[in-house]
């Protein structure tokens, strides 16, 4: 159960409405998901938002698309965000993630958890060769 109720008719605010149709022509789709609906009850907490997932998913960098959401799963799935574990699901499954690729993904977060538990459990001191100030 949420924690805010979105207005009724939530692009009567021009700086909401804005923000969608932004969100329809970067996606180029009509659908606005329940995230924006439910952020929309702060306009400067949803223009802020936006504006950051715009710049760092939907604008081309040396990222590839779906190493961005095959990123955003793994992140998600290790933060227990249903909701962003579901929505990056789909979007990289629509930008081409295979069934093989997926499950290659979640062995792969399963394998990092398990081993950052032991390296924090452990207390296993960093070797001086990770440390970027080193040649």
């Amino acid at each position: 159960m949420s924690t805010v109720k979105p207005a009724a008719d939530l692009e009567a605010d021009p700086r909401v409405k804005a923000v969608f149709d932004d969100i329809r022509a970067t996606r180029k789709s009509d659908f606005i998901n329940n995230m924006w609906l439910y952020l929309a009850f702060d306009p400067t907490l949803l223009e802020s938002t936006w504006r950051d997932v715009k710049a760092i998913m939907a604008t081309p960098s040396e990222l590839d698309p779906l190493v961005k959401e095959m990123l955003y799963i793994a992140v998600s799935a290790t933060n227990g965000c249903s909701y962003c574990v579901h929505s990056h699901t789909a979007a990289a499954k629509a930008k081409g993630m295979s069934e093989t690729q997926h499950a290659e993904l979640l062995s792969i977060i399963s394998l990092a958890a398990r081993t950052n538990q032991l390296a924090t459990a452990l207390q296993v001191p960093v070797d001086a060769a990770f440390y970027a100030d080193r040649s």
